[in-house]
C-alpha cells in the first residue's frame, strides 16, 4: 500500500511539473497567435525578435516559418522534419541555435493563417531533472519504508511467536499432567494478556476438579485396600483350618478374586499418583539396555513356560533419564498382556532406540493383534475389548503404561506388527 501511495505521488509530481511548462507554452502560443491575427507575419516576426533580444540562455524555444517552410525568426535553424503542425503538445530533442547538444523541449506546432507555421516551446531539462529528483527521493523513501515495515513485521512476529509459544508450552505441560502450570501474563490488558488470564482461570477450575476427583478416587482405593487385605488374610486362615474340599475350592476362588481386586486397587492408585506427577522428580540417567535385559531375565522363565520366546535388543551405550521402577512396571504389564492375549503367537520382542532425541521403547508380539479402529478403546481406563472379556484382567495395564509415558512427557502408540501388535512408548527428556 505504501509503495502504491509513493508511486502515485511520484507520477503526480512529475505530471504537475511538466504540466506547468506545458501551460506556459500554451500561453505563449496564444499570445503570439493573437498578435499574428492582429498584425500579421511582420508583427509576429518583430515580437519573436524582441523576446530573444539580449536574453542569453532563455528556456523559450520559438520558430516562425513562411509558406515555403523557410525560417523567418526564432532560435531554431530549421523546422523539424518529423514534426507536423497539428497543435498537439509533445516532447522532442532539438538543437537550439548556438547549442552543441540536443535538449528535451516541449513544443506545440501550429499553422498560421495565410501560410507559414509557428513552433512554440520550452526547454524542460530542468523540469525533468526535478522530476528525477522527486523520483529518486520517493524511491529512497519507499526503500526506507519497506525496510521499516519489514523490521516492524519481524519484531511483531517475534512478539506474537513468543506469546503463542508460551501458551503452547503451557498447554503441552498441562497435557502431560502438570496442572499447576499457568500462562505467563504481564498485566498489559492486551488480547494475549486477556487470553492468558482466561486460560489460567480455566486451568484453575480444571486443577480444582481434578484434585478433588483424585482425592476421592485415591481415598476410595486406599480405603478399599485395607478390607480387601483383611479379607485375603481371613480367607487364607480359613483355608488353613478347613478340611472340606468343596469349602477349600470355594475359598480358593474367593482368594483369587480378592487378590485380583487388590491388584486392581494397587494399579489404580499407581495410575492416579503417576498422572498427578508423583515420581517426575525421580528420573535418573539409566542404562536402557541394562533395564530391558533385567526385565527380560525376570520374565524369561514365565515367557518360556507360556510357549513364547523373548528377545531383547537395545544399544549398549544408550543412557536416558527415566523413572526406572515405573518404566519397568510398564514393560512388565506389556509382556503380561502379550502372554495373555497373543494367542497363536510364539515371539515377544522388547527393543529400544533413540530417535530425534526421544527414547522409543517397543514391545511387539506376533499374535492376532488389535484392529486399528479399536486402538483408542484399548487405551481407555478399564477398557477391555470383546475378545478379552472372558479372560482375567482389570483393563488397567495399558492405562498405567500411558500414565508412565505421560510422566516422561511422551505417549503410547499402538500399531500393527504384521501379524501381531506393536506397543511403542515415546519418552522425552525433561
Amino acid at each position: 500500500m505504501t509503495g502504491g501511495v509513493l508511486l502515485f505521488v511520484q507520477q503526480a509530481s512529475q505530471r504537475t511539473v511538466v504540466a506547468a511548462d506545458q501551460q506556459a507554452v500554451e500561453d505563449t502560443r496564444d499570445d503570439l497567435l493573437a498578435l499574428h491575427r492582429s498584425g500579421g507575419a511582420a508583427a509576429l516576426r518583430s515580437e519573436i525578435a524582441r523576446r530573444f533580444r539580449g536574453v542569453e540562455g532563455e528556456r523559450a524555444v520559438l520558430l516562425q516559418t513562411d509558406a515555403a517552410g523557410r525560417p523567418v525568426s526564432g532560435n531554431l535553424g530549421a523546422w523539424p522534419a518529423s514534426l507536423s503542425a497539428d497543435g498537439r503538445w509533445r516532447i522532442i530533442s532539438l538543437y537550439r541555435i548556438g547549442r552543441d547538444e540536443p535538449e528535451p523541449i516541449g513544443v506545440i506546432p501550429v499553422k498560421l493563417k495565410g501560410g507559414g507555421q509557428l513552433l512554440t516551446g520550452m526547454v524542460i531539462s530542468n523540469s525533468l531533472q526535478l522530476a528525477r529528483i522527486y523520483e529518486e527521493a520517493l524511491s529512497v523513501a519507499f526503500i526506507m519504508s519497506l525496510v521499516l515495515a519489514l523490521g516492524i513485521a519481524i519484531m511483531l512476529g517475534r512478539i506474537l511467536a513468543r506469546q503463542v509459544s508460551d501458551i503452547a508450552q503451557t498447554a503441552n505441560d498441562v497435557a502431560v499432567g502438570a496442572l499447576d502450570r499457568r500462562v505467563p501474563t504481564d498485566g498489559s490488558g492486551d488480547a494475549f494478556d486477556r487470553l492468558g488470564a482466561s486460560i489460567n482461570a480455566m486451568l484453575e477450575r480444571i486443577d480444582t476438579l481434578v484434585t478433588q476427583l483424585r482425592m476421592m478416587t485415591d481415598g476410595l482405593a486406599h480405603d478399599l485396600k485395607s478390607p480387601v487385605t483383611r479379607l485375603i488374610s481371613v480367607v487364607e486362615q480359613a483355608s488353613a483350618q478347613t478340611r472340606d474340599d468343596i469349602a477349600l475350592d470355594a475359598l480358593e476362588k474367593v482368594h483369587h478374586e480378592a487378590q485380583t481386586l487388590r491388584s486392581m486397587l494397587t494399579t489404580a492408585l499407581l495410575i492416579s499418583r503417576t498422572e498427578a506427577g508423583f515420581g517426575g522428580d525421580q528420573r535418573r540417567d539409566t542404562h536402557v539396555g541394562e533395564l530391558l535385559r533385567d526385565v527380560g531375565e525376570i520374565y524369561g522363565p514365565l515367557v518360556e513356560d507360556s510357549g513364547f520366546a523373548l528377545t531383547v535388543s537395545a544399544p549398549e551405550s544408550l543412557v536416558f533419564p527415566l523413572h526406572r521402577e515405573l518404566v519397568s512396571q510398564s514393560l512388565a504389564n506389556l509382556i503380561e498382556n502379550a502372554l495373555h492375549y497373543a494367542e497363536g503367537g510364539d515371539r515377544i520382542d522388547l527393543s529400544a532406540a533413540l530417535e530425534d532425541g526421544h527414547l522409543l521403547i517397543c514391545v511387539a508380539d506376533n499374535g492376532p493383534g488389535i484392529p486399528a479402529e479399536s486402538h483408542a478403546a484399548a487405551l481407555k481406563r478399564f477398557g477391555r475389548l470383546d475378545p478379552a472379556r472372558g479372560k482375567p484382567g482389570s483393563g488397567l495395564g495399558l492405562s498405567l503404561v500411558e500414565a508412565v509415558a505421560r510422566l516422561h512427557h511422551g505417549g503410547v502408540t499402538l500399531a500393527e506388527n504384521g501379524p501381531g501388535l506393536r506397543v511403542m512408548l515415546t519418552l522425552l527428556r525433561p
